[in-house]
């Protein structure tokens, strides 16, 4: 005890940020000073050192400094406005397979939505907001969500908004995939909007009571197909409803059939139900994508 003091007291007169603890064999001991030497011979009085560390403050100081001017450089360069790109997308998804397929086709903001989560004209705007472009583009991918975007759409003025009336994720990935670059927003809305009306879209999702909608008595927990129109199968098999409700989805001009499958279902068990449907539609091709979507184990588009 009586060293630590001793010792401590010398720290005192040539240093500062002084901490010393000891216990029966070893002192601790940490100090800022300029001459660590100083330290060092007069702790050699009182014994052998171990563990020594000398660092230099002034250089860990000046890295210190020079580290924060490169963050704040770098901050102040991402908020410096970038000029307004031509064009830029908003799409309303759910999953995180189907999320990276619409960022995969060059959407800028994704809105999280559904049949149970559908996202506000606050939202929305938002969204456009955050998209820096001259014109924005945004596919709903729900018939309940369309209102809500062209409501934002009319409250937009210091850029074009258009949007694209998809009332499915097929059809909005459809949509997206004919967007021409260069074309004028009027051409390409047309286009897209033409070219996804050719797209069947199929759910299929678990009922939640019974009902009975037209001819079709539901129990629940039986698994539903539910198409464009209404429900289309009825089961208590997914992958027999599923391939059910494809095949009355398709038709003599159908030539692609993709299944995105949802959480909780695995790629093999999608990859059965692809190898069924092209086994009994010879010809017609058959993708199978991980999309990653609650409530439905199966969205599926019919082109």
């Amino acid at each position: 005890e009586r060293t630590e003091k001793e010792f401590k007291a010398y720290l005192e007169s040539i240093g500062d940020s002084i901490v010393v603890v000891s216990d029966d064999d070893i002192v601790k001991v940490h100090v800022h000073t300029n001459d660590p030497g100083l330290a060092i011979q007069r702790a050699l009085t009182y014994g052998s050192l171990t563990r020594m560390k000398i660092d230099n403050m002034r250089e860990e100081h000046n890295e210190r400094l020079i580290k924060d001017a490169e963050r704040m450089s770098a901050r102040q360069k991402q908020e410096e406005p970038e000029p307004a790109r031509t064009y830029g997308f908003i799409a309303v998804s759910v999953g995180e397979g189907l999320n990276e397929i619409f960022r995969g086709l060059g959407v800028d903001y994704i809105i999280e939505g559904g049949q149970t989560m559908n996202p506000s004209t606050e939202d929305i705007l938002e969204a456009v907001n955050r998209v820096n472009a001259e014109t924005v583009y945004i596919f709903p991918n729900n018939k309940n969500i369309i209102l809500a975007a062209n409501q934002a759409a009319s409250l937009v003025e210091d850029k074009e908004v258009v949007v694209i009336p998809s009332k499915t994720i097929p059809q909005g990935i459809t949509a997206l995939i004919n967007f021409i670059e260069g074309q004028d927003a009027r051409t390409n809305s047309e286009t897209m909007t033409k070219e996804m009306a050719k797209v069947k879209t199929g759910e299929v999702t678990y009922a939640v009571r019974d009902t009975q909608i037209d001819d079709k008595v539901i129990r629940e927990n039986d698994i539903m197909g539910i198409g464009d129109k209404g429900i289309v199968a009825v089961g208590q098999s997914v992958k027999n409803t599923t391939i059910e409700m494809i095949d009355i989805l398709m038709d003599e001009d159908s030539e692609l059939v993709s299944i995105y499958y949802g959480d909780g279902i695995t790629e093999e068990e999608a990859g059965e139900i692809a190898d069924e449907v092209t086994e009994k539609h010879p010809g017609v091709e058959c993708e199978v994508n991980y999309g990653g979507q609650p409530v439905y184990y199966y969205i599926v588009s019919v082109e």
